[in-house]
């Protein structure tokens, strides 16, 4: 999907006014929940500070509830059991096309998006003294991969088998499992998540570690079969482990909503989060990402009409079959 910046007077002119974010407040549920991630993951921390962010704005209670990830927040989402939810794309694409492993032959087309996140990279993190700092050094390891229904879970397996790596997987929160590779008790931790990782850098901080995704090369072995991956970069800045830039697997993560969610409290808030940037900022530094230009990346996902009402009130142009 392209999203084209609007210069147009007409879009810009205020013509929807704000009578948006009073109209139906009758309909504005006092209470909602999130679905999130596991305590001590991005989605977590950040879903918990825009929840607090929108809550201020709307009068409303948001809740974050920790769950497995993407793909238990997806079919959560799609059930009614949760208001809001964070996603990726890889996860998101598998559900709306029935393939979801939580709710098999259930096409979730209930879904709508909300506003873009942040993208996701693959991440690992070991001890500086084990001797692995590679994928190829997992062989024969034992490897927490996050919580059963995560990205993490989803992706790390069929990669390793991919590159003909054996690797003892285990599920477990992140910061359960950044505890265990302290301990000894699992070689390394890997991780599908924002960066920085907050269980990573407070990993770091405590023990010498390696931190290290794909190579360029095994990348190339694969991504042709995964076309909701694609190359991205965990930057220097983001560890103080990190002299370098390190290649990476990335997807996309949105917010998405039910498509029966009232369009002004959606409206409202596609607005206080897409308007309040330095503010998420100060919740997680994944939010630098979490600008109106990034909705590009979502293909499939039908935007729910009160965010199409911010973005094209905005002068952003949301494409005609995408519009749910």
């Amino acid at each position: 999907m392209k999203i084209t910046k609007v210069v147009a007077a007409v879009l810009l002119g205020g013509t929807v006014g704000g009578a948006i974010a009073d109209e139906g407040k009758e309909n504005w549920p006092e209470s909602l929940s999130i679905a999130t991630g596991s305590q001590g993951a991005t989605y977590y921390i950040y879903g918990s500070g825009w929840g607090n962010l929108v809550g201020e704005a709307t009068g409303s209670t948001f809740g974050a509830e920790v769950t497995g990830g993407p793909v238990q927040n997806v079919t959560l989402v799609q059930m009614g059991e949760s208001e809001f939810g964070m996603v990726t794309t890889g996860p998101a694409f598998q559900a709306w096309n029935g393939e979801s492993d939580l709710a098999p032959g259930v096409e979730h087309k209930d879904i709508r998006a909300v506003f873009p996140m942040y993208q996701t990279a693959l991440q690992v993190i070991s001890l500086e003294g084990s001797d692995i700092d590679s994928i190829s050094d997992l062989d024969g390891k034992t490897v927490g991969i996050g919580p059963a229904g995560g990205t993490g879970d989803m992706y790390f397996p069929q990669l390793f088998e991919k590159l003909d790596i054996e690797v003892d997987t285990r599920n477990g929160g992140a910061a359960d499992q950044a505890s265990q590779v302290q301990d000894g008790l699992i070689d390394a931790f890997a991780f599908a998540s924002g960066i920085p990782v907050s269980a990573f850098s407070q990993l770091e901080a405590q023990a010498d570690v390696n931190i290290f995704s794909f190579s360029e090369e095994e990348m190339s072995k694969f991504l042709d079969d995964y076309p909701e991956l694609s190359q991205g970069t965990i930057p220097a800045s983001a560890y103080t482990s990190l002299e370098e830039d390190v290649p990476a697997i990335s997807l996309w993560n949105f917010a998405i909503t039910h498509k029966d969610m009232s369009e002004s409290f959606v409206y409202e808030v596609t607005k206080t989060v897409m308007e309040s940037q330095e503010r998420m900022l100060q919740v997680h530094g994944s939010a630098r990402e979490t600008i109106p230009e990034n909705a590009e990346h979502n293909s499939f996902i039908p935007w729910h009409p009160g965010a199409v009402r911010w973005f094209e009130e905005n002068g952003y142009e949301i494409p005609e079959d995408l519009r749910g």
